[in-house]
């Protein structure tokens, strides 16, 4: 049976892992690296570059390169090379061919199966994304899973089942996770691993790139400030300045300081060439990115917080990617959880040996472990007054499957349109919209009548489906949203974070969709009863509710909640004087026509003269007799 492997599609390097005798192992390039840089060029000669060679010629080929596209998945960018636009799922594509054939040259056999991991806060276009690159490669992509629960099954395997609550910090070169897992060992012969995710929390605009990047800019500021010249300006300058920014990082992981030397970085016309010469102190770096790596801290406490754990309470802390290495990442993380997190697991290769781990269990290699992961954000549909209704809350296990009925706005309605939307807000239009499709056919009828069924089904990669389907006709529409959605810098790592920041903003729209929505539908019910009622409400009556129901309608236009209640209330007092007297006329009217029966019932033993009238007379006798008795 051919091997199925595990892929590590990293921002920065990239990993490719297969299980062999019970235990993963990495395999090594032909470059004879352990890890393959996530960098794709095409080279002046037309020849496509992949991993070490491409990265090799970035100085002399900046524009023909493309790096750190790990970024831009799911997204609608594209990069033109020799007037060819290659978008970021093709680019992951030539990354993922390269693992396909190291791994082929290793094993000596053709792979077309792989498991591939993404952050575990990447979104559905995304995962999705990822799994189309991973097919392009040639690949049949049997598992999308996420990178901190690989890092835990590789973690769990290396560490002879030992079980307990785990926290997994994924710090990377472009993306940020943090996972909290339980760990359960099942009695040998009986029962299988049990990987259960908790909850799970990051930032996929965060890594070692935006390290990277603040090192650059104060190294060019500080040449600009000696020479006047932006290296930044320069694309070669810049491509030589980023390599010895990022080598310069390293180094301080291990020592106080680095020196960056730059002979020739540039040259100025009757001054001749420039040189930079720099000390960077480990003091230095950590200044300039203490900010970037506090940003962590928020998704470390929520994660911390939804899986019930306390700081001190957790049995390991395992640190997965290469910015982890940093002195002052392992600082915060142990502030943080209160445990010593462990150092002697290789951050750059446990993902990928976690995913070989997957993958053998999928092929039935390995019966011993069940992984059970969740969804990393709320999923649900756009209703009336710009609300988000959450089907399926974030952190929930997967696969899973959920639906809600749903009905028609307006009278009359033929046809639905069902806006699913990922994200924490409770306005619609702030949340991510991951796709828009329509249900036609719809009888008609009054607005309320319709049932519409929406099913969301969330599959094993993390990737969604979802129907919808006239309960009256059968008619139904689906979709599986697919990487066509474009996500701005702010999209996903925004959502919980403004959720917590902007929970009172929230909860003030919330209220007014609300105010709205039950003005506007009491505006419509006694507008109906009015026409229904008729004659029994006099014109006068009628009028002027009319005008309280016009009120009611614009006030509801506006941002005043309490105005709209007050209106609601104003309506409503007016309408039940009116039913009240229409009960009490009613009542009166029902009254009157029972007596007018009784009176019939008299005036009919009446006119007949039978025993009645008989019988009322003797009894007058019989009185009459008696009072006389008495007289005398």
């Amino acid at each position: 049976m051919a091997k199925a492997i595990g892929i590590d599609l990293g921002t920065t390097n990239s990993c490719v892992a297969v299980m062999e005798a019970g235990e993963p192992k990495v395999i090594i390039n032909p470059e004879g690296g352990r890890v393959t840089p996530s960098v794709v060029a095409i080279s002046n000669t037309g020849e496509r570059l992949v991993g070490q060679p491409a990265k090799r010629q970035m100085v002399l080929n900046p524009e023909r390169t493309v790096a750190s596209i790990k970024r831009e998945m799911g997204t609608r960018n594209t990069h033109t090379i020799d007037g060819k636009d290659y978008t970021p799922e093709q680019i992951s594509a030539m990354v993922l061919q390269k693992m396909k054939r190291d791994a082929e040259a290793y094993l000596g056999e053709d792979v077309t199966e792989a498991v591939v991991t993404v952050p575990a806060y990447f979104d559905d276009n995304q995962r999705t994304a990822t799994k189309q690159a991973g097919e392009i490669a040639g690949l049949n992509v049997l598992r999308i899973i996420n990178e901190p629960t690989a890092a835990a099954l590789a973690y769990g395997r290396a560490q002879e089942k030992k079980e307990g609550t785990i926290l997994v910090y994924d710090l990377g070169g472009g993306t940020f996770d943090v996972s909290v897992l339980d760990v359960e060992i099942g009695t040998e012969g009986e029962e299988r691993d049990a990987y259960h995710v908790l909850s799970t929390s990051g930032d996929t605009r965060l890594g070692g790139d935006d390290f990277d990047q603040r090192l650059i800019d104060y190294i060019a500021e500080e040449f600009k400030k000696d020479t006047g010249i932006d290296l930044r300006k320069d694309p070669q300058a810049l491509q030589r300045l980023k390599e010895a920014a990022e080598k310069a990082k390293c180094e301080l992981s291990t020592t106080l300081q680095s020196n960056i030397s730059l002979p020739f970085i540039t040259s100025v016309e009757g001054e001749g060439p420039k040189h930079l010469e720099m000390i960077i102190t480990r003091a230095k770096l950590e200044e300039l990115i203490d900010d970037l790596i506090a940003k962590t801290e928020v998704a470390v406490k929520d994660a911390m917080k939804e899986a019930g754990v306390a700081k001190g309470e957790l049995d390991e802390v395992i640190l997965v990617g290469g910015s982890t290495r940093m002195p002052a990442v392992q600082e915060l993380v142990k502030e943080l959880t209160g445990v010593e997190p462990r150092k002697d697991i290789n951050p750059d290769e446990v993902v990928a040996c976690g995913a070989a781990i997957q993958a053998a269990a999928i092929k039935g290699e390995t019966q011993d472990i069940v992984l059970m992961d969740v969804t990393p954000l709320s999923l649900g549909v756009e209703t009336l007054g710009d609300i988000c209704d959450v089907v399926i809350p974030r952190n929930t296990n997967i696969p899973t499957q959920e639906s809600r009925i749903y009905s028609t706005a307006s009278d009359m309605q033929p046809t639905v349109e069902i806006n699913v939307l990922q994200g924490e807000r409770s306005r619609a239009s702030q949340n991510k919209s991951l796709g828009r499709f329509h249900l036609a056919g719809i009888p008609p009828a009054p607005r309320g009548i319709p049932q519409i069924e929406v099913a969301f089904d969330i599959d094993a990669n993390g990737i969604l489906h979802v129907s919808a389907q006239d309960k009256a006709t059968g008619k139904q529409q689906d979709i599986t949203i697919t990487g066509s959605g474009q996500l701005s810098d702010d999209d996903v790592e925004r959502m919980v974070d403004e959720a917590g920041q902007h929970t009172e903003e929230d909860e003030k729209f919330r209220e007014l969709a609300e105010a709205r929505n039950q003005g506007d539908q009491l505006a419509y019910q006694l507008e109906k009863t009015l026409n229904e009622l008729g004659e029994k409400v006099p014109e006068s009556e009628a009028s002027s509710i009319r005008e309280k129901i016009e009120n009611l309608r614009e006030v509801a236009k506006g941002d005043d909640a309490a105005a709209i209640r007050a209106a609601i209330d104003e309506v409503n007092q007016e309408f039940a004087a009116v039913s009240q007297r229409i009960y009490q006329q009613t009542g009166a009217e029902a009254a009157a026509a029972a007596e007018d029966v009784v009176d019939a019932e008299f005036e009919a033993e009446g006119t007949t003269g039978g025993p009645a009238d008989e019988s009322a007379a003797t009894d007058e006798d019989v009185i009459d007799a008696e009072f006389e008795a008495e007289d005398q």
